[in-house]
């Protein structure tokens, strides 16, 4: 211990913060992982033959099913989901309520996104008015936004800070189907390149390389300081 005196500050420093540091690597680590078998679970159910809106209550694990639509829009009634960007512009998502025939089941569905470069001009966009035949995927947020303010504007299309299904519903006064269907690209869709998620199983493994790095660091420098003070206190 004569060849290693790293005084009581750099060691209290050290104690407090290399765990946390590995903590921080591990957590990124499994962040990664999560991500990947989500994205293989999502690839997996993509590929899968799509079910009708009545079987998604009985799913065990209904998120990034695919649903088979035939039915009609209601086009007086639409939400505009605010503030959703695509390659640095501002636009809105456009919701509807849409009447499954088959099951006579009301789902909400994203349609997809619509650019709205100018808040005076209401956004423009259409919706058909013949029976439709349509495929979507279910959307199964991981937990519920943190909203400031949940209160709606008032008249249609109705623009919202957030999408809660049962909130829209009871809005409508409807019994509907309690998860939001996103449209697969086609001629009734807007633009829905639905990010799966914001980062990337690799950009998590990169956050665990830099956590790893700076706690290696960290007890590289707390070893060079102790020797160094051991070696100064001798002459």
């Amino acid at each position: 211990m004569s060849r290693f005196k790293p005084g009581l500050v750099p060691t209290l420093v050290v104690f407090l913060l290399l765990p946390i540091l590995i903590w921080l690597g591990i957590w990124q680590l499994e962040r990664g992982e999560q991500k990947r078998d989500m994205l293989a679970r999502q690839d997996a159910r993509q590929q899968a033959a799509p079910v009708g809106p009545e079987q998604i209550e009985s799913l065990e694990e209904p998120a990034y099913s695919r649903i088979f639509l035939q039915g009609s829009f209601d086009a007086e009634r639409s939400f505009l989901l605010d503030s959703r960007t695509r390659d640095g512009q501002v636009g809105v998502e456009l919701l509807q309520p849409f009447q499954d025939q088959p099951s006579g089941l009301w789902v909400l569905v994203n349609r997809g996104w619509i650019p709205w470069p100018d808040r005076r001009i209401p956004p423009k966009f259409d919706t058909p008015d013949q029976p439709l035949k349509l495929a979507a995927w279910v959307y199964a947020p991981s937990g519920k936004p943190f909203v400031l303010n949940r209160r709606q504007a008032e008249g249609w299309p109705r623009l919202v800070n957030h999408v809660d299904v049962e909130e829209i519903w009871g809005v409508l006064e409807r019994d509907g189907v309690a998860y939001e269907l996103r449209l697969e690209p086609g001629p009734t869709a807007y633009r829905a390149d639905w990010p799966i998620t914001t980062m990337q199983p690799q950009q998590h493994l990169g956050y665990a390389v830099q956590w790893f790095a700076l706690a290696a660091a960290l007890l590289a420098l707390f070893i060079y300081f102790g020797v160094h003070q051991a070696r100064g206190s001798k002459q």
